[in-house]
């Protein structure tokens, strides 16, 4: 997490305030708690997210940012976060991430609008040597049970696991399916939701649950 740089007061107090209460402290819990939920696909863990973002920008969707987010690691917002030019600020602030233009170059991506979202395919896939340069994206969802229910296989899973997000990109299932076959290729998710955050790597498998 960067420090507040020497022109903080060129910024309004919305740009600089709301921010990690202890950054240290919180950081290493939001960490744990990805961590985990990474290692646990389909599991729920509570994230202490006592951010005060702009809007659209979500409090816990934020957290992960000020956790994961830094100088070098250039971060995409999609275009509901991107017109908000508080949100670009804020997080230039708290994070001193660069901001991608192109989706290929970013490390993180802050989607506010997942059903809006353009292919999985447009992010930084990795390459077959370095499967780690791709893209993991932070999804804001409203909620992490009250959507369609998906079924989850694959490592760190015992049998199988169900979530059911909502809202998810287009076409979730066709696309996280090819995200797969591109393994050791293809991106990561991050659901943030105000009850915690799932994650979903890309060495899972996704289907519907039959009626």
């Amino acid at each position: 997490m960067a420090t507040p740089g020497q022109n903080a007061g060129a910024l309004g107090a919305e740009h600089i305030t709301g921010g990690f209460a202890d950054p240290v402290f919180d950081a290493q819990a939001v960490f744990r708690a990805v961590m985990d939920a990474m290692a646990r696909p389909g599991s729920i863990r509570v994230a202490a997210a006592d951010t005060r973002p702009p809007p659209p920008l979500s409090a816990v969707a934020a957290a992960v940012a000020l956790t994961f987010c830094d100088s070098d690691t250039p971060l995409w917002l999609d275009p509901a976060l991107k017109q908000a030019r508080a949100v670009a600020s804020w997080l230039g602030f708290h994070t001193g991430a660069p901001l991608a233009d192109n989706p290929t170059d970013a490390h993180f991506a802050l989607v506010a609008d997942p059903a809006g979202l353009i292919a999985l395919d447009n992010f930084a896939q990795g390459t077959q040597d370095y499967p780690d340069r791709s893209t993991t994206l932070i999804l804001q969802v409203p909620s992490l049970s009250a959507g369609e229910p998906l079924v989850l296989n694959g490592p760190g899973i015992d049998g199988s696991a169900t979530l059911a997000p909502a809202v998810l990109p287009r076409h979730f299932i066709e696309q996280w399916t090819q995200n797969r076959d591109r393994f050791p290729r293809g991106v990561d998710l991050i659901l943030a939701a105000p009850e915690g955050i799932a994650c979903l790597p890309r060495t899972t498998r996704i289907r519907h649950q039959e009626g």
